[in-house]
C-alpha cells in the first residue's frame, strides 16, 4: 500500500493512488499536486497505451479515472476492461474517483446509461451547479464549474445525487461508502486549460457550448473557488486532509 522513497537520507513510505489517465500526454493535474501534497504517491497507468491495471488494490491507498475524449460506449478493449476493473475498488471498499469519463464509466458499471443530451446540447466552458440537500450536508459546493463534454450519465441505482445542472442533471454522486463520480473537471491546471481551449477548438460550434475566451476569462472569477472546493473534497474522498 505504501511506496518508499528517501529524503535527505531518511525512508518516507507514501500511500500509493492508482491514477487512470487516458492519453498518452494527459496529466493528472491539480489532483495529482494535491495528492502529492498531502503526502501520497501516484502510480500513473494508461490503459489505452497497454498498461495493465492491477487485479487488486491492496497495495494502493484509493484510484482515480480521469477523464478523456472518448465515449463510455466506444467498442474499444480498454473502454471495457476499465469498465469492467471498476468491481476491484467497489469489492474492495477502497475509495474511488471517477472524473468526468471515469464517472460515466462508474454509472455504467452500475447498471446506468450513458447517453448524449437529446436536443444535442453540450457543456464545454463553465456552467451552473446546485447542491442537494446530500451535497449540501457533505460540504459546500461552488456554484459555477468548468465542463468538456457531450454525454451524461445516468444515476445508478442507489447511489446519492450530490449536485445537479440545468442541461445535464446528474453532475455528482456518491456509491455506498467510497465510490465518488463527478462530471466537471476540477482539476484543471491554467495550462491545461490553454491546451484544451486550443486543441478542442472545433467543439465550441456545438450547441450549448462557449467559445474559448469565455473558458479562461471564466477561469480568472471561478476558478478559486473550484480549486478550494477540490481540496476539500479530496480530503473527503480519500480520507486525509488535503491543503495547499
Amino acid at each position: 500500500m505504501f511506496q518508499t522513497e528517501w529524503m535527505d537520507g531518511n525512508k518516507i513510505e507514501r500511500p500509493k493512488i492508482l491514477a487512470v489517465l487516458h492519453q498518452e500526454r494527459s496529466s493528472t493535474g491539480r489532483v495529482g499536486q494535491l495528492l502529492l501534497e498531502a503526502g501520497f504517491s501516484l502510480d500513473i497507468r494508461r490503459p489505452p497505451l497497454g498498461d495493465v491495471l492491477p487485479e487488486t488494490l491492496e497495495d494502493h491507498a484509493g484510484a482515480v479515472i480521469f477523464g478523456g475524449p472518448m465515449s463510455a460506449n466506444d467498442p474499444e478493449e480498454f473502454i471495457g476492461r476499465e469498465t469492467d476493473w471498476l468491481s476491484v475498488p467497489l469489492a474492495e471498499d477502497k475509495p474511488f474517483l471517477g472524473i468526468c469519463l471515469g464517472a460515466q464509466m462508474l454509472s455504467s458499471h452500475l447498471g446506468g446509461k450513458v447517453s448524449p443530451h437529446p436536443d444535442g446540447l453540450v457543456e464545454i466552458g463553465w456552467y451552473p451547479l446546485e447542491p442537494t440537500d446530500a451535497g449540501k450536508a457533505l460540504m459546500d459546493w461552488p456554484s459555477m464549474v468548468y465542463h468538456f463534454h457531450r454525454e451524461g450519465f445516468d444515476l445508478p441505482e442507489s447511489a446519492t445525487l450530490l449536485a445537479t445542472g440545468n442541461t445535464y442533471a446528474n453532475q455528482a454522486f456518491r456509491y455506498g461508502k467510497n465510490a465518488w463520480g463527478v462530471q466537471f473537471h476540477a482539476e484543471l491546471t491554467r495550462a491545461m486549460m490553454q491546451r484544451w481551449v486550443v486543441r478542442g477548438s472545433e467543439r465550441f460550434s456545438l450547441s450549448g457550448a462557449q467559445q474559448g475566451r469565455d473558458h479562461l476569462e471564466g477561469r480568472m472569477i471561478h476558478d478559486a473557488i473550484l480549486k478550494a472546493w477540490l481540496q476539500r473534497f479530496l480530503g473527503i474522498v480519500f480520507g486525509a486532509p488535503v491543503t495547499a
